[in-house]
């Protein structure tokens, strides 16, 4: 009679996890019995909530043991951040609300900052120096296409209203 492993050979890495000293889930598959020690896991000490408002996922009783409060939401960008954490984590109104949520918060920030009297150096945020050192290329082609699309995006506006 034919092993399974004999049967299968013709495929290319068949068998490659067979060593079980190469095999990656190896400790898991023997049964200890310490499994069950970690029930007696004690939940680290709680941060203080402060008087920060945070945010918290529907499907989870209690806040996190550690948390960031250095942001907390405020703005357009915080009423959007709300309205996504009424949402499940494993929808997309949630994540992808979520993300406008931050693009909203970039244009709070240089909004912020031009009435502080300061102008933001975007090209240095955005990392544009160091793309304009190791990919130069990639660069000039972003400029060109984003000035063509802005150009083509007003004229398109300018012949609309006429």
């Amino acid at each position: 009679m034919e092993t399974i492993p004999e049967k299968y050979t013709h495929i290319k890495g068949w068998g490659v996890d067979a060593d079980p000293k190469n095999e990656p889930t190896y400790p898991m598959k023997r049964y200890t019995g310490d499994d069950h020690d970690r029930l007696a896991w004690t939940r680290p000490v709680q941060q203080p909530t402060k008087r920060t408002e945070i945010l918290k996922s529907i499907e989870r009783p209690y806040l996190p043991a550690v948390f960031s409060t250095t942001v907390p939401p405020s703005g357009l960008s915080g009423i959007i951040r709300r309205f996504a954490f009424k949402h499940s984590e494993s929808t997309y109104a949630r994540w992808l609300t979520l993300v406008v949520a931050d693009r909203v918060n970039v244009v709070e920030g240089v909004v912020d900052d031009l009435l502080h009297g300061r102008l933001p150096n975007i090209w240095a945020e955005k990392g544009y120096n160091a793309a304009w050192k190791h990919n130069r290329k990639g660069v000039v082609t972003k400029i060109a296409v984003c000035t063509l699309a802005s150009v083509a995006l007003a004229g398109f506006m300018l012949g609309k209203k006429r």
